[in-house]
């Protein structure tokens, strides 16, 4: 049950259609159309000690975290909650990061991630603003 007047189904749906967009773009490793899904000061969480900010930045990071990888990367969403809170969404994700067993193997962080994003609705658009796949991890 929800206590407020918009249309959440929908805010969901299309929220939900950007990541499983994202995440394709990901794999592919087109991040020149990938950061067009971010906002201009968005924030990625490369690792629970790194932070990058800006379009330009989140895109040069995703192209090392791929190279990490051995451009094998591919995210996967499980479960997924929204809270919405007008033109911001805060998504809670049971994000799985797949890669090649040999990435895997090398990895230092966990496969299985419990995920925060946070998008904002900016010219219309929902764009992420802060990409934290890591999750409440970063505490630990």
């Amino acid at each position: 049950m929800t206590n407020y007047d918009v249309d959440v189904s929908k805010i969901e749906k299309e929220v939900k259609n950007i990541i499983d967009v994202c995440d394709d773009l990901i794999q592919q490793e087109n991040f020149s159309e990938l950061k067009k899904y971010y906002a201009e000061d968005a924030v990625l969480v490369v690792k629970p000690d790194m932070f990058v900010q800006g379009r330009e930045n989140i895109a040069v990071a995703f192209k090392k975290i791929a190279s990490y990888f051995k451009n094998s990367l591919k995210p996967v969403e499980g479960k997924m909650r929204f809270v919405i809170a007008g033109d911001t969404v805060l998504v809670l994700a049971q994000t799985f990061i797949q890669a090649s067993n040999e990435a895997l193997e090398a990895s230092e962080y966990s496969s299985e991630r419990r995920a925060t994003y946070v998008f904002k609705k900016i010219d219309d658009s929902w764009v992420c603003a802060i990409d934290n796949s890591y999750g409440t991890s970063l505490l630990d």
